[in-house]
């Protein structure tokens, strides 16, 4: 008898197939960068499926913020699990970059076939709108829970701040240092936050008793990653394989601040280094990797497959998501270790006001790179209205808005 991926979903501990149907959804939709993607997360996880708590996806979008490697996958890998541990971090992370994954070979494919890259600036003219519009209704649905006081409200608004007036990456770490420790001025007096959220257990406490290996299996997981980048080396046939694996595998690593901030090093690297690929054909992977939904640096499959075809580009894509997702597990699980301190708590209440006006502002900057007209502002307020007021799911919002752009601007 098959199994109904919907149907699953629904239950408290959805089957590993239900959430890779899930994730291959938002995967194939979230166009816009990597906050349009966490938006897409928390909408399907949080406001739909009730899966996790808006303060279990804001420690996890903080987390991910301050680690190294692409932001929106190590949320989506921290969310898998939080609901269904390893396998569901795995099932998901996998799930969500495998559309774009996809997408680049087939461009990749036909740039260096016909040299060209197809069309789609009339798609992203209905797609930017929308896409703040979800962006701003995640951070006003988070708001309503967090921001409830006037010491929250001015947390989150400081943050835009800063993001509009300092910018780039230290401007992220200036907003999560200054949040924390406002939390810990402003908040260290309250009663401690309860573990249990309107009459339901706390998905933290199911995954802390099941994953009492969680050790053990790391090391595993680290021992196959090893394997994964020597075994490929062993073959002169599959020599560049193996050291596109291990080169975008030490470059994640050190990818702090999302990946524009990592676009400099990768280029010094790729271009200059390795002459892997020209610098037209580097800037060209960039533009790829933002007309595809899900994360930028998907254009390491590009390259990857500039230089040793399909299976180079797997190796690439596994070299620059895998090893800062398995950083991110690690730290989640000693996360959930130490959250019983009433600090960090505190801590991590102001952090969340601070992410929240992070992602208020991230809406912004979507919202002023798409130009503004009657029709892009009428996207905006109708995917508002639809996200808001009728709840319709993201997975229509956005192809829909890409349709009536396509539509009205060509």
């Amino acid at each position: 008898m098959s199994v109904n991926a919907k149907d699953c979903i629904n239950e408290s501990q959805p089957s590993l197939l239900a959430l890779f149907w899930t994730f291959l959804k938002i995967g194939s939709t979230a166009f816009g960068g990597f906050m349009a993607l966490i938006s897409v997360v928390q909408n399907y996880l949080v406001d739909r499926k009730k899966l996790l708590t808006n303060e279990e996806m804001l420690d996890g979008i903080s987390l991910a913020m301050i680690l190294p490697g692409p932001v929106a996958v190590n949320v989506v890998a921290y969310s898998g699990y939080q609901i269904r541990g390893i396998s569901g971090a795995a099932v998901c992370a996998t799930a969500v970059t495998l559309p774009s994954f996809f997408l680049i070979l087939f461009l990749s494919y036909a740039y260096f076939t016909w040299g060209d890259i197809p069309a789609v600036s009339n798609l992203f003219q209905g797609f930017l709108p929308a896409v703040a519009a979800i962006i701003l209704a995640t951070a006003l649905k988070m708001g309503q829970k967090n921001l409830t006081g006037f010491i929250e409200i001015c947390i989150a608004a400081s943050a835009i701040a800063v993001l509009a007036i300092v910018g780039g990456f230290y401007s992220t770490l200036i907003v999560i240092l200054m949040a924390g420790f406002a939390g810990f001025l402003f908040f260290k007096r309250e009663t401690p936050v309860a573990t249990i959220e309107n009459g339901q257990d706390n998905p933290q406490e199911r995954v802390a008793t099941k994953e009492k290996k969680f050790p053990k299996t790391m090391v595993a997981m680290l021992v196959a990653a090893f394997a994964a980048v020597s075994v490929p080396m062993v073959s002169a046939q599959t020599f560049l394989a193996g050291k596109l694996l291990a080169t975008f595998a030490s470059m994640s690593v050190l990818l702090f601040g999302g990946g524009f901030v990592f676009i400099p090093l990768m280029q010094e690297t790729i271009v200059d280094t390795y002459h892997w690929v020209t610098q037209q054909e580097f800037i060209d992977a960039i533009a790829m990797g933002q007309i595809t939904p899900g994360p930028i640096l998907i254009s390491a499959t590009f390259i990857g497959y500039k230089v040793a075809g399909v299976f180079g580009a797997a190796m690439a894509t596994i070299g620059i998501f895998a090893p800062p997702a398995m950083i991110m597990l690690v730290c989640t699980h000693f996360l959930q270790k130490v959250k019983s301190s009433q600090l960090l708590k505190v801590v991590l209440k102001g952090i969340r006001c601070g992410v929240i006006g992070m992602i208020a502002y991230a809406s912004y900057t979507v919202a002023m790179s798409s130009e503004i007209n009657v029709i892009t502002v009428a996207i905006f307020a109708a995917a508002m209205f639809a996200l808001l007021k009728l709840k319709l799911e993201v997975v229509w919002i956005i192809p829909v808005s890409g349709l009536i752009g396509l539509l009205a601007f060509s």
